[in-house]
């Protein structure tokens, strides 16, 4: 089963220790390149985990350790692309200004923050490059970092601990194959894509409350 495993990843290091690395690197910069295949790694890693479950076989990937590399480097690249926006200046708000999906993403953002929750932030973490957008609108629209910080923090694990149980549970039950791979990314993009529509929904414009009417004086 291990060798299937290493017939998927078709590199022998996804059995060593530089597998966090590797997979902390390619979440931290996809923030920058969401073309970086951080999720097909993190699923690779954790289907190498549930094939290594009871086999004795030294540096199989450990679960916790893969959701904790993981979110942590969610979460730092969030702030890394916040701070640069927040510093970006009147260029970087030029090039939003010009972006309909940052100038949108900036809007619902702050509508959202200001409402006093960031439920946003959480699915544009599984959303394709909703990360980039919401990070990067945070940062120009000077968000205060209490605001963005707590639901970056929710957004990274939860994205890590979906991906992480992807991998683990399809290995777990389909086998270390093409297959359980195929599928658990199948999964990965199911929630990518339900996640860009709810971010593309318009939200709600609240209902007035019609003033009262003074009370007639007797």
């Amino acid at each position: 089963m291990l060798e299937s495993v290493g017939s998927l990843s078709g590199t022998p290091w996804i059995y060593s220790q530089w597998i966090y690395a590797v997979v902390a690197l390619s979440v931290l910069f996809d923030v920058f390149l969401p073309v970086l295949p951080s999720g097909v790694l993190v699923i690779t890693a954790a289907t190498a985990a549930a094939a290594g479950t009871g086999a004795a076989v030294q540096h199989v990937p450990d679960i916790l350790s893969l959701i904790l590399s993981a979110a942590t480097a969610s979460v730092l690249g969030d702030l890394v692309a916040y701070r640069l926006a927040w510093r970006g200046g009147e260029r970087l708000d030029r090039a939003i200004a010009r972006s309909r999906r940052l100038s949108g993403a900036q809007e619902r953002l702050g509508a959202a923050l200001a409402r006093g929750g960031g439920l946003l932030v959480v699915l544009a973490r599984f959303a394709p490059a909703g990360r980039s957008l919401v990070s990067l609108g945070a940062g120009a629209a000077h968000r205060r970092v209490r605001e963005f910080l707590p639901w970056s923090i929710l957004a990274g694990l939860a994205w890590a601990a979906y991906s992480v149980a992807l991998g683990y549970f399809g290995g777990q039950w389909l086998g270390a194959t093409w297959l359980s791979s195929g599928v658990s990314l199948v999964a990965l993009f199911g929630a990518g894509a339900g996640a860009a529509y709810l971010m593309r929904r318009p939200t709600p414009a609240p209902v007035p409350v019609p003033a009262s009417e003074p009370s007639p004086s007797v």
